[in-house]
């Protein structure tokens, strides 16, 4: 039975489920060229989460590609959803180094939600908490079920990661800085994120905003032009006025 894996755990995890880590986003790794084995060791001592189970998940999700999308718009090497990056604090997912960090993040609150039961959290990764509470443990979806089997025998197995060096990560140019607001109880000045998903947002509201302006124009012209057509109407059907004496000089 599937359900066997539920019990499975391991020492390290049972003592390493809590984030410790204050980290809202990830500038602050930005710096020289590394490899996939460091960031992922990084990514494992910073939210204390066994590397071995941070690589087995790289492994299954995308197989190491940082560019990897899913049929249902996950990206990177953690296969992170736009929504769930974002509210990790990841900006860009296709950057090896915060696509890690994010998805060690979100491994790391996942086990710490199960009490470090691997098999759940990982199910939870896969499937959504919402699935894992509803059937109460791994649902009975075989993707799922066959995902948390596979993860975890990469994670006893070990996993090679490609030994590759990647660029030092840069700080997006679409991060805005605000200026300090009086009051502010926030020393450093606040910052926030224009992704691309919020690019897409921005011109489909745009359009919109063309669109009704459009047909406010329109719907004006016409109005316009109704009322030009009543008046000339008006002035056409107006009889000229004769006095008597004139009618005679006619």
């Amino acid at each position: 039975m599937i359900y066997a894996v539920n019990a499975i755990t391991s020492d390290t995890a049972n003592t390493a489920v809590q984030s410790t880590s204050t980290v809202s986003d990830f500038s602050s790794f930005l710096g020289e060229n590394q490899s996939l084995d460091s960031i992922f060791q990084k990514a494992a001592d910073t939210y204390q989460v066994p590397v071995n189970l941070l690589k087995a998940i790289g492994k299954q999700e995308s197989n190491f590609n940082a560019n990897a999308v899913s049929k249902c718009g996950a990206q990177g090497i953690m296969q992170l959803m736009p929504a769930t990056a974002a509210s990790l604090g990841v900006t860009d997912s296709f950057d090896a180094e915060q696509n890690i960090m994010g998805g060690a993040k979100y491994i790391a609150e996942l086990l710490d939600q199960y009490n470090g039961n691997i098999s759940y959290a990982l199910a939870a990764y896969n499937a959504g908490s919402n699935n894992v509470k509803k059937y109460g443990g791994i649902p009975p979806f075989e993707e799922t079920q066959n995902y948390v089997v596979k993860v975890i025998n990469y994670m006893n197995q070990g996993v090679e990661v490609p030994n590759t060096a990647l660029p030092a990560a840069t700080q997006s140019s679409n991060t805005v800085q605000l200026p300090k607001q009086a009051g502010d109880p926030i020393d450093n000045a606040a910052t926030f994120s224009f992704t691309y998903e919020d690019y897409l947002e921005f011109l489909l509201l745009f359009e919109k905003i063309l669109s009704s302006q459009t047909k406010e124009n329109e719907d004006a012209k016409e109005q316009t032009q109704q009322w030009d057509s009543v008046y000339d109407l008006y002035e056409t059907s107006r009889l000229p006025s004769f006095t008597l004496a004139q009618m005679l000089d006619l």
